[in-house]
């Protein structure tokens, strides 16, 4: 009997699908029957009619969750849901484990097998499964694209018969993905682009794009951290805090995508650094879901203090569906492939690093090492 993978339609405030029809075509070819939920990619422009093209059968939910061998969603999967499950299902999404101790537990009752894919190890091999760079992409490149919409002035410098236009500022705060591409698409606008970050590492990636390094001394770094950024000294962020509010209280936009897994977002931005802030100025907090890097932020939310426009924003991959979806439906089909042997059946090598880095709970068990430690398990 051939194995059978599920694709479940997102919740409502969701745009994208976890893979289009042309990850169907891909999955065909190791004679894989593929069950999407009806109307699942609907809001990222592909029809029932282009699955039931690529080979893949329409079907409603129940059927689905009763009768894959692999259920892959991008949210993670609801109580209800994993209710529904049996032993030994497998799901695959990104699953939020350092936030979702509940979940982990009926997983672990369950006896499911789940892979969170937000904890694909950092490493070479994985970089075609890392869907975690593949969103912080359009993220970085949405937010600049954001901040220009409600800014009140230009990006670029123009000289007319008007007179001269200054450049925007731009301050980024993180030079991961995101920081990166906001980087990029500043520079392609423009902007003037000064960039913090705690790893002094990243500081060529930086220059290279054409942003300005700004560097605070003492940073702590370690390489156990699979670069990520690390908790600071309390000393550090004093220092950080202040230079930081020299910086943006002259800059016209602010992007801040600084987070630390299994943690809150550090407070980069007070509300005393938001109202030196130039009026008319922008920021756009990518953290927004985990608290949030400006002590103002509202998830979800955009609002105006004192003349400063703060935007609260975690989900704009949701906004740009069809890449976001060609992106995530790429990563995921990559990583599928370490599951699948060559005949098309389920083959779980728990001796292979990406394999066993990316599985939460196997067979009643939490095999992720770094969710153990972070929720004390």
């Amino acid at each position: 009997m051939a194995m059978i993978i599920g694709v479940l339609k997102e919740p409502s405030y969701e745009k994208r699908v976890a893979l289009l029809p042309e990850a169907i075509v891909q999955l065909k070819k190791f004679q894989i029957e593929v069950f999407v939920e009806k109307d699942a990619g609907e809001k990222a422009f592909a029809s029932n009619e282009d699955y039931l093209r690529a080979g893949a059968f329409i079907k409603n939910k129940d059927e689905i969750l009763h009768q894959a061998n692999l259920l892959v969603k991008i949210n993670p999967f609801t109580p209800e849901e994993i209710d529904e499950l049996k032993e030994g299902q497998i799901i695959a999404a990104l699953l939020n484990p350092f936030h979702q101790k509940e979940l982990i537990n009926k997983l672990i009752g369950k006896g499911i097998t789940s892979f969170s894919m937000e904890t694909v190890p950092r490493t070479s091999r994985a970089q075609a499964m890392d869907i975690l760079s593949s969103m912080a992409t359009i993220a970085g490149y949405k937010a600049v694209l954001d901040a220009a919409l409600h800014l009140p002035k230009f990006f670029p410098m123009f000289m007319s018969a008007a007179g001269t236009i200054k450049p925007a500022k731009v301050l980024i705060l993180g030079a991961g993905v995101a920081g990166l591409q906001a980087i990029a698409t500043s520079r392609k606008l423009g902007a003037i682009v000064e960039v913090f970050d705690v790893r002094a590492a990243v500081k060529e990636e930086v220059q290279s794009l054409g942003g300005k390094f700004i560097e605070v001394e003492g940073a702590r770094e370690d390489k156990a951290a699979g670069g990520y950024a690390v908790e600071q000294t309390e000393e550090f962020k004093q220092k950080q805090r202040q230079l930081i509010h020299d910086h943006a209280s002259k800059a016209n936009v602010l992007i801040t995508t600084a987070q630390i897994p299994g943690r809150q977002a550090p407070i980069l931005i007070t509300k005393e650094t938001v109202e030196a802030m130039v009026p008319g100025s922008v920021i756009i907090d990518l953290a927004a879901s985990t608290g949030g890097n400006c002590e103002l932020t509202q998830n979800e939310k955009t609002i105006i203090h004192n003349q400063v426009t703060i935007i609260g924003k975690s989900d704009y991959p949701s906004d740009m569906p069809s890449d976001a979806s060609k992106m995530f439906g790429n990563n995921l089909f990559n990583f599928m492939k370490l599951l699948i042997d060559k005949n098309g059946n389920l083959h779980l090598d728990f001796n292979d690093e990406i394999v066993k880095g990316t599985c939460l709970t196997h067979e009643g068990q939490i095999l992720n090492e770094r969710v153990k430690q972070a929720l004390n398990l």
